[in-house]
């Protein structure tokens, strides 16, 4: 029944993923109902609701943009059920920031397999990657992501290996600048993120530990997919698959890596795995599997998101 109803894009099923995310959204919200006395902290709450509007729609549009996905609504259901698995997530304004900002760099170097206006998408990915590193600071080990896919690409012109160095200088400008505007000590600002701590007994909760564990297990199930099939896909998108199997290896680096770490700092590794997952469900076009696949994942989404509430 599931993949008969997200089989084809229509507006029916990016209206029902819209009320989805809305009532998770605020299910979430209402634990504490505190914030509803402030008028900031309720922009901040429809901001971080917009953004996250924002990201499906954004996954959706470099999925169908570069081949990666068929024309149906497989991507935005599991980019949300991959959501609720985690959904303190709904309240960490940095990594939804960052998050979205990612996609922005992502969305520029899957469409560099074009070859139009390389360096322009170079630059662009670079400069975004960077600014969410202001949010994230591991993010900046996207720019890894960046190079691959000039290797991948455009690695004859040496001009495109000189301009992620180029977008740092802009983004360190502008970041100067603003710390010169608002007063603060930037150099303080990044010494204190650049941290690294490899610990991972973060868990507050046997709920949030179980959460965890059954992600790593869905991730397992995907990623082996991804590995073992890739060979059989179309030539055309091995190299867009390597980038976003290159781009979930280094999601988990920044998980590993990241201090003050949470459950949270995995939604970088979500649009990757989600996009692996659609792919998954393509390629196997057997219904009956898929439907099991689906249920499974609704089933353990809703688990975990109503034991962490």
């Amino acid at each position: 029944m599931i993949t008969s109803v997200f089989k084809k894009s229509t507006p029916l099923n990016y209206s029902l993923v819209v009320i989805l995310i809305l009532v998770f959204f605020f299910l979430f919200q209402i634990q504490e109902p505190s914030w509803m006395s402030s008028y900031f902290l309720v922009f901040q709450k429809i901001s971080l609701l917009c953004f996250v509007l924002a990201s499906f729609f954004l996954i959706n549009f470099i999925v169908k943009k570069n081949g990666l996905s068929k024309d149906n609504g497989y991507a935005i259901l599991f980019y949300l059920l991959f959501l609720l698995f985690f959904p303190t997530i709904f309240n960490n304004s940095n990594v939804i920031y960052a998050n979205f900002f990612l996609l922005l760099a992502l969305r520029r170097l899957i469409s560099l397999q074009s070859l139009k206006a390389s360096k322009e998408k170079i630059f662009d990915a670079s400069f975004w990657i960077l600014v969410a590193s202001l949010f994230q600071f591991w993010c900046v080990l996207f720019l890894i992501l960046v190079f691959i896919s000039i290797i991948f690409h455009v690695s004859r012109d040496y001009r495109n290996w000189v301009l992620p160095f180029i977008a740092l200088l802009g983004v360190a400008l502008l970041f100067l600048t603003t710390s010169l505007m608002f007063n603060f000590d930037a150099v303080k600002f990044i010494q204190d993120r650049a941290v690294i701590d490899l610990r991972i007994d973060y868990f507050k909760n046997n709920y949030e530990n179980g959460a965890f564990s059954i992600y790593v297990a869905v991730v397992l199930f995907f990623v082996v997919s991804m590995l073992t099939t890739l060979s059989n896909r179309p030539q055309i998108v091995h190299t867009s698959y390597k980038k976003v199997v290159a781009c979930f290896f280094i999601a988990v680096f920044v998980f590993i890596l990241s201090p003050n770490k949470s459950n949270d700092l995995l939604l970088f590794s979500i649009t990757p795995l989600t996009i692996m997952a659609a792919s998954h469900v393509e390629y196997v076009q057997q219904k009956l599997n898929n439907e099991i696949v689906f249920y499974v994942l609704i089933c353990c989404s809703l688990f975990t998101f109503f034991s962490q509430l």
